[in-house]
């Protein structure tokens, strides 16, 4: 269940020295074929970082061989120094493994601000390089975490088609704050060994990320460094029916998605919010992410109080189509607003799990859309607080 789940791919995650912990800080993902077409999506952060610029320019003609991955360090806001260093560590990959730099995608995390240690990061990259192997999903999974408290790693397999064939999507994500669209502050690579043109890949992968990872809002933060990678070899000779393959990849994302929200950094509730009949997706998902950015609402679930008034006061600052007087909110199951006013008893909500869900009834149309947050609690604050120190 990881990026080395699809066949055609080799993975590593070694220690190169660039986290003080002495955990594993680099991961090296590679395409063996026989195809090596990619998409991906990045942050719509105007400060990119140095990666970011790069791999755009890779991702420009649809091929991807490799991606050399750090944690330990964004290499953001570090100038042409840092787009230098960028370029050195594709070119490392390129040379250790016999391909094109232009081919080489690079992913960084870590503080904003430092430049990289690259007498650390090459000889990282050599490191990686001889580790890979078919199952090395894993390790890189753990290598690229930074305040994660657990890898995140995800599979889907489809059923074998009319010629007895099956593919796979695999993939892993980092991240635990900094969690808004676009994207958030996560690194995701994916993988399959269906056999996709670049532009198929493409149209899934928005497909899939507007619904998922766009979906996830943790803090309205959006980092430097958000890249989502999908590469295909195309090993398993099958070609998709592109629907079935949207929606395994789809799945594939959700489950990264909710992943980073149920480890994102000091939260003790994971909360969907789902608004229905809304005159709009657009409408919905604009209601629902009002509240998730909440912070008098994120405050009250942390406190297991289930506040209605604080859902409504979000839904007002919109401008979905609603009519006040027609709103309907439940948390975990309970009516507690009916028709914009009293409903029943806040006491019979219990917030004691994990888990919470909210649902907003605009009574407006037919559409619907959910964010997926969390709490805002003492331990984010600290831990925030203390980040770069």
């Amino acid at each position: 269940m990881s990026v080395t789940t699809a066949q055609g791919f080799r993975a590593a995650g070694v220690t190169a020295g660039l986290k003080t912990s002495g955990n594993p800080d680099l991961a090296l993902v590679i395409n063996d074929g026989p195809e090596r077409t990619a998409a991906a999506v990045f942050t719509t952060n105007r400060v990119a970082a140095a990666p970011i610029h790069w791999s755009r320019q890779v991702l420009r003609d649809g091929r991807v061989d490799a991606v050399v991955l750090n944690s330990g360090g964004a290499n953001a806001c570090t100038g042409p120094e840092g787009f230098q260093n960028t370029h050195a560590t594709a070119e490392k990959v390129a040379d250790i493994l016999g391909i094109s730099a232009t081919d080489v995608a690079v992913c960084s995390t870590g503080l904003i601000g430092e430049q990289l240690p690259m007498d650390k990061i090459l000889p990282g990259v050599e490191a990686a390089a001889a580790a890979l192997v078919s199952d090395g999903g894993a390790a890189a999974a753990t290598a690229i975490m930074t305040t994660d408290t657990v890898p995140k790693q995800a599979a889907w397999t489809s059923e074998p088609n009319a010629e007895g064939l099956s593919y796979s999507i695999g993939g892993m994500a980092k991240g635990a704050g900094m969690l808004a669209p676009g994207l958030a502050t996560m690194l995701v690579v994916i993988t399959t060994d269906a056999a996709v043109e670049a532009e198929g890949l493409d149209a899934a992968l928005r497909d899939a990320v507007r619904v998922t990872f766009n979906r996830a809002d943790s803090d309205g933060c959006m980092s430097t460094n958000d890249t989502v990678l999908l590469m295909a070899s195309g090993a398993s000779t099958a070609f998709p029916d592109m629907d079935e393959f949207t929606a395994g990849l789809t799945q594939v994302c959700a489950t990264l998605a909710r992943d980073l929200i149920a480890d994102a950094e000091g939260a003790s509730h994971d909360i969907a919010i789902t608004t229905t009949n809304a005159d709009s997706e657009r409408d919905a998902e604009v209601v629902s992410r009002s509240v998730a950015r909440s912070n008098l609402f994120k405050a009250a679930i942390f406190g297991n109080d289930p506040n209605w008034g604080r859902v409504l006061a979000s839904v007002g600052t919109t401008d979905a189509v609603f009519d006040p007087d027609k709103i309907n909110v439940s948390i975990n199951g309970i009516q507690i607003c009916r028709n914009g006013c009293i409903g029943d008893s806040r006491d019979l909500v219990d917030l004691s799990g994990r888990e919470v869900t909210v649902e907003i009834d605009l009574n407006a149309g037919l559409a619907s859309a959910t964010i997926w947050t969390n709490d805002l609690t003492h331990a984010y604050v600290e831990e925030n607080s203390a980040y770069s120190s």
